[in-house]
C-alpha cells in the first residue's frame, strides 16, 4: 500500500494524490509517502524518486543495520522497529529532506499509522515538516518498547518467586529462555538504535539545530536506559537459573544422603541376614528357641544406633 500527503504553500493538506502527480507540483511545500507493507509493483515506484541505487537497493534488502547515508539532496535513513506481536525487529527505511519524507516499511507500523492519522486530522498539520515527522517516528518507537520490556520485568518477578519454591526445572528453564528471546529481541533493536541516534546528534552534515538536538539527545537517553533495563533482565534471568539450579542440586544432594544413609543402615543387616541364609548344618543359633528373637533385636538394636548416629552428626537436617 502506498498513500500520500501533501502540504501545499497555501498550507493546504492533501491526501492520496497520485506520485507522479507529487512530483510535477510546483505549490507543494512537502510531502509525505509512505510504502506499507509494499507489493513488488509499488516497490518499483522508488525509482521515480530519483534516488541513488544503492540507498534502493539498501531499502528493499533486509537485515541491514540502523545507519545515515548523506546524499547531495537528501539523506537515507535505515532505522529498526519492533514488531510488536513477535518483538522482533523490522528495518524501516526513509529518504529526509527539507520537503520530502519517503518511509518504507515491509510490515505494518503501529507508530507510523498513529502518526499518519494525527497529521490527516489534525488542524496543525502545516506547523510539522519532514524533519519533525522523522522524528516523531523514531520517539513514538522507543516509547512503545518499554511497555514490552515492563511486562518482562513482572514476568520475571513472578519467576523469581516461583524459584523458591518446588517448581519442576524444564518448565522454569523453558520460561526463562522464552524470557531471555524477548530480551534479545529488544535489545537488537535498542543498541543499534542508539548508536544512530547518538551518530545523528553529532553529525554535523544533518544541520540541527539546538532544539532538534535536545529532542534527539532525549531519544537517545530514553534508549540508555532502555539497554540499562535489558541488560539488568538479563541478569536477572541468569540469577534465577543459577539460584534455582542451586536449590535443586542441594535437593537433589539431601535427597541422596538421606538413600545413602538408609542404604548404610541396611548393610549391616544385610549381612546378618546374609549370614542365616546360607545353608550350613553347625549353625547353633538355628536350633536356639529364641535365637531368631534375638537376632531381629540386634538388628533392631544395630538399625536405630546407627539412626541415632546419623542423625546426630546432623545428616537428616537439610
Amino acid at each position: 500500500m502506498i498513500r500520500t500527503m501533501v502540504i501545499t504553500k497555501e498550507d493546504r493538506l492533501v491526501l492520496d494524490a497520485p506520485i507522479d502527480d507529487i512530483l510535477a507540483r510546483i505549490d507543494l511545500k512537502w510531502y509525505w509517502i509512505d510504502f506499507s507493507k509494499p507489493t513488488i509493483e509499488e516497490r518499483d515506484s522508488l525509482q521515480t524518486f530519483g534516488f541513488h541505487p544503492l540507498a534502493i537497493e539498501d531499502c528493499l534488502h533486509l537485515k541491514q543495520r540502523p545507519k545515515v547515508d548523506y546524499y547531495d539532496h537528501y539523506q537515507f535513513y535505515v532505522m529498526s522497529g519492533l514488531y510488536h506481536k513477535t518483538l522482533k525487529s523490522h528495518e524501516i527505511g526513509a529518504f529526509l529532506s527539507s520537503t520530502m519524507l519517503v518511509t518504507f516499511h515491509t510490515l505494518p507500523h503501529v507508530e507510523i499509522d498513529e502518526i499518519w492519522d494525527n497529521l490527516a486530522s489534525n488542524q496543525e498539520t502545516p506547523r510539522k515538516d519532514p524533519k519533525w515527522i522523522l522524528y516523531k517516528i523514531i520517539d513514538k518507537m522507543v516509547d512503545a518498547s518499554f511497555p514490552h520490556l515492563e511486562n518482562i520485568e513482572e514476568q520475571l518477578n513472578r519467576l523469581e518467586s516461583k524459584s523458591s519454591r518446588s517448581y519442576q526445572i524444564q518448565t522454569l528453564m523453558d520460561e526463562l529462555f522464552v524470557v531471555r528471546r524477548k530480551l534479545s529481541h529488544i535489545r537488537h533493536f535498542a543498541v543499534p538504535m542508539r548508536e544512530l541516534i547518538d551518530r545523528m546528534i553529532h553529525s554535523e552534515k544533518l544541520n540541527h539545530n539546538e532544539e532538534e538536538r535536545r529532542h534527539y539527545q532525549d531519544i537517545h537517553d530514553h534508549l540508555v536506559k532502555l539497554t540499562g533495563m535489558i541488560e539488568a533482565s538479563r541478569e536477572i534471568t541468569s540469577d534465577i537459573r543459577d539460584n534455582y539450579l542451586s536449590i535443586n542440586s542441594n535437593r537433589m544432594n539431601t535427597v541422596m544422603m538421606t538413600l545413602t544413609v538408609i542404604t548404610t543402615i541396611f548393610m549391616p543387616l544385610t549381612f546378618i541376614v546374609g549370614i542365616y541364609g546360607m545353608n550350613f548344618q553347625n549353625m547353633p543359633e538355628l536350633k536356639w528357641q529364641y535365637g531368631y528373637f534375638l537376632v531381629l533385636g540386634v538388628m533392631a538394636l544395630l538399625g536405630s544406633a546407627m539412626y541415632l548416629l546419623f542423625k546426630k552428626k546432623g545428616w537428616f537436617d537439610e
